[in-house]
């Protein structure tokens, strides 16, 4: 095992304090992926070829990983697709994760809704995880003392999916 240097650390947890990408304002709602309907994750994704380079690829890869029915109740499916999320691809600004998140940040609402199908699978997955309690952690990359950013009592919207780690 080989010690990684403090700027491999850094780049390795990005996803944990992406929240340099948030634009802190508010926006209009995300209205329309809740009626779409429940579709595997193969159908999902279709929608998204044009926008998420080797998507399909990415499909092969976690389904082949969800073979088996998960031990949480999940479908194959839904499994697959929180997965997904999770996948880090290379490079990253490949990844569903950072395109799915840079898009819930663009004030276009318009350009969410070739995700509607996979955002309606995603969502439905991650509400029928069992509930946990534990701590969890969400970097930030400053420090919240001395950033008007983030003052205390104050109510803001990440758009984003938090990454978070129990470690």
């Amino acid at each position: 095992m080989y010690a990684l240097n403090h700027n491999q650390q850094l780049k390795q947890h990005e996803r944990f304090m992406d929240t340099d990408d948030e634009p802190l304002i508010m926006m209009t709602p995300i209205k329309g992926y809740g009626t779409m309907p429940l579709v595997s994750l193969e159908e999902a994704v279709k929608p998204l070829i044009p926008f998420v380079s080797e998507i399909e690829q990415m499909v092969d890869v976690v389904k082949q990983r969800c073979k088996k029915p998960p031990a949480d109740q999940l479908s194959v499916d839904e499994s697959a697709a929180i997965m997904l999320y999770t996948l880090e691809w290379k490079p990253k600004e490949e990844s569903v994760y950072y395109i799915l998140n840079k898009t819930l940040r663009n004030e276009n609402r318009q350009s969410l809704k070739p995700w509607f199908l996979y955002l309606k699978l995603f969502v439905a997955a991650l509400s029928r995880l069992p509930s946990t309690q534990r701590t969890i952690y969400r970097g930030i990359k400053i420090d919240m003392r001395y950033n008007d950013k983030y003052r205390k009592g104050a109510s803001l919207i990440w758009w984003g999916f938090s990454s978070c780690t129990s470690s």
